[in-house]
């Protein structure tokens, strides 16, 4: 639970600095903080059909809530912190990826289904947050790597999972793996914007290859045939089978 609040409180500032940004009031400075941090374990809890923590765990609630109080009193000095806010963000997505598969693991999920609710739980609130703010989704905009790195992590902690529910391993060991897990992903999201590795997007292409419109689109000619001693008249469409003018 110490984990949990520690990435509840890391996203609440996060979110509440993104409303500072666009001047907001201490009210939706609040709300956009307790979304950002919660935002993800409500929709993975309401997917699993259990009371959502962000409304039925009051120190989550109130965690969430103190990030908001703390980033609109400390947003200078915070957004001085590129890095450190950088680091913040990464390590609440390793934690939120870690923790939401294993709870829906242990609820009974599918390992497929606890990939994509482990996602939805590391990825909702900046989701959520970017939407309320109407900026473009982070899973979007940010080029560097950072859906890929929280889905590698939700994979990992499957096999995590099943090896702690086949006895294979302790506690001890179950907590020893997820924490490499999570430094596996807030290792990988850091280097990818350190060294500026990214993904490539669309082929860069300069050539069409469609077949040509005159050769295979080209329009029948059904101009009636002209009447003994009468000029012949075109048709509106020339040879290339174009309109004429």
């Amino acid at each position: 639970m110490l984990v949990e609040y520690v990435a509840v409180f890391c996203c609440g500032l996060v979110g509440g600095l993104a409303a500072v940004h666009k001047e907001y009031d201490l009210f939706a400075i609040l709300v956009t903080a307790w979304l950002t941090a919660l935002g993800g374990g409500v929709l993975r809890d309401v997917l699993l059909e259990v009371p959502p923590v962000g409304i039925t765990d009051k120190w989550s609630v109130v965690t969430a809530l103190v990030s908001g109080v703390a980033i609109a009193v400390l947003h200078l000095e915070v957004d001085k912190l590129k890095w450190s806010m950088l680091t913040l963000d990464a390590l609440a997505l390793g934690l939120f990826a870690v923790i939401g598969t294993s709870k829906a693991m242990y609820l009974g999920s599918s390992g497929m289904t606890s990939v994509f609710l482990g996602m939805a739980t590391a990825l909702g609130g900046g989701l959520v947050r970017d939407m309320l703010l109407n900026d473009v989704p982070m899973i979007i905009r940010d080029k560097h790597w950072y859906a890929v790195p929280s889905a590698l992590g939700c994979v990992l902690t499957v096999f995590v999972c099943k090896g702690r529910i086949a006895g294979l391993l302790d506690a001890e060991q179950e907590i020893a793996l997820d924490i490499v897990i999570i430094a596996l992903i807030v290792g990988l999201r850091l280097a990818s914007v350190i060294f500026n590795i990214k993904f490539p997007g669309a082929v860069e292409r300069r050539t069409v290859y469609l077949p040509g419109e005159g050769r295979y689109l080209r329009r029948p000619d059904i101009t009636p045939k002209p009447r003994d001693g009468e000029t012949p008249k075109r048709s509106r469409w020339d040879d290339d089978g174009d309109e004429r003018e």
